[in-house]
């Protein structure tokens, strides 16, 4: 148990003045209230109250007991590019008991039922996102060179981008997330950093709080990190690739790895429950994973102005082949969902796949023999003859696979789980009431 009155000395000797309390909304933004830290204790003890009708799915009406952020000591981040503010990862609590809807509680909750199994779920999230100028009209780049066909990890641009991406790693590194790879994507000004994995509910609270992190160390130079899935038709979109392995809860040992795998990808058998699970439940998982209209723009076969887009369309695994929806990772030991992207709140996303394997688990469910061809050429009829189908192409197709599984309710509980379906609902509905500009120039002069 943290020693509460250490930690806030602590934090006094380092010349924090502000605590922020901070939980998310349906989306996974942070949403928080500041508190001096003259008022710590107060703010530890669940001082800060929100009503949760005033949010996009803290589902309450009015005249609820409003919800109160519960801090998590183990969270306290100091704010590289503030260092006067703390910041902290709550839970929501309401009438003295943790808030059935809140995100981190849901998340907590299949947590606990792996710990009572003697699993600790590791999670490794791969951030992929833009960023662009902060300035009217088509968003453009913060590097002035010229466009090219294939600018995947290229150097020159990666350069031309290190004065705010050196910012942002060296601020990573310094809060002991250990980066250890960053790259060019496909797209003018996208990059992806890798950092090192860790437990479920850190690594969620890490994603949260790196998107507000790039976003502030971006707007020092000017621009905005940019999180949308998809925002150029004719590149590859920004992912957020779940790697997840189970771990021995006493010992940490890596319960997945396999020196001896027959099917040759270094998986043990629970691994490959654990990803049967999760091929079970995909359709109805890919409604939080890729949460927006937006996301199946980057759910498709070709596009991309340099080929494949690389983006999973089949419900389907394979080694380290990355036309399947899921993979094995060179080296094996772990399990990767390339459907999650860059918009996904990662406490809902991780919750959904970890129930999911862990019924694989129970089940005893096997994936049968990996796919090793790239499968955007294999034919439909040799799909179908596998038994593998493409994934939901659209979110209207992905919420009703939520709406219809139901692990979706168990997971989510009855409240999250109708507020999630009536505003993605609602969303889809807006999309396909909304006039694009693609129809405005296809059928206004059409006759």
């Amino acid at each position: 148990m943290t020693d509460l009155a250490a930690l806030k000395t602590s934090l006094e000797d380092k010349n924090v003045t502000t605590c922020i309390a901070s939980y998310v909304d349906m989306h996974g933004v942070s949403k928080s209230k500041f508190a001096p830290i003259t008022h710590f204790d107060n703010m530890m003890g669940g001082s800060e109250m929100f009503t949760g009708a005033a949010l996009d799915g803290v589902p309450q009406e009015i005249n609820d007991e409003e919800v109160a952020c519960m801090p998590d000591p183990a969270s306290a981040t100091i704010l590289p590019w503030q260092p006067e503010i703390a910041y902290f990862s709550c839970d929501l609590w309401t009438e003295g008991k943790p808030f059935e809807a809140c995100s981190r509680v849901i998340l907590g909750r299949q947590i606990e039922r792996a710990a009572e199994l003697g699993f600790t779920m590791n999670l490794g999230m791969e951030a992929e996102f833009f960023v662009f100028r902060d300035e009217p009209g088509t968003p453009k780049p913060v590097s002035p060179l010229h466009d090219l066909d294939k600018p995947a990890y290229d150097t020159t641009r990666l350069l031309d981008n290190i004065h705010w991406l050196g910012e942002l790693v060296a601020a990573m590194d310094a809060l002991g997330w250990d980066v250890y790879s960053f790259d060019h994507e496909d797209g003018i000004g996208q990059v992806e950093i890798d950092f090192a994995y860790a437990d479920v509910r850190t690594m969620a609270d890490r994603y949260v709080f790196l998107r507000m992190m790039a976003n502030a160390i971006a707007r020092k130079h000017g621009a905005f990190a940019c999180f949308m899935p998809k925002p150029y038709g004719d590149r590859t979109g920004s992912g957020a690739h779940f790697n997840m392995s189970l771990a021995d809860k006493a010992t940490g040992e890596n319960l997945f790895k396999s020196s001896d795998d027959p099917r040759g990808c270094g998986l043990s058998r629970l691994g490959y429950q654990f990803l049967a699970g999760i091929l079970k439940h995909l359709p109805a998982i890919m409604a939080v994973v890729a949460p927006q209209v937006n996301s199946y723009k980057r759910l498709v076969k070709q596009g991309s102005m340099s080929g494949f887009t690389w983006a999973p369309v089949f419900a389907c695994y394979g080694d380290n082949n990355r036309t399947n929806a899921m993979r094995i990772p060179k080296g094996g030991g772990r399990v990767e969902l390339r459907a999650a992207d860059s918009a996904c709140n990662p406490y809902l996303g991780a919750a959904l796949c970890l129930a999911a394997g862990l019924e694989g688990i129970a089940e005893d469910l096997d994936p049968g023999d990996p796919n090793t061809d790239n499968m955007y050429l294999v034919s439909d009829e040799e799909r179908a003859r596998r038994g593998i189908e493409m994934l939901p192409r659209t979110l209207d197709e992905a919420v009703t696979a939520f709406k219809a599984d139901p692990l979706s309710k168990q997971v989510f509980g009855e409240a999250m789980f109708k507020s999630w379906v009536e505003f993605k609902e609602q969303e889809w509905l807006s999309y396909l009431n909304h006039v694009s500009d693609w129809e405005m120039q296809r059928y206004l002069r059409f006759f």
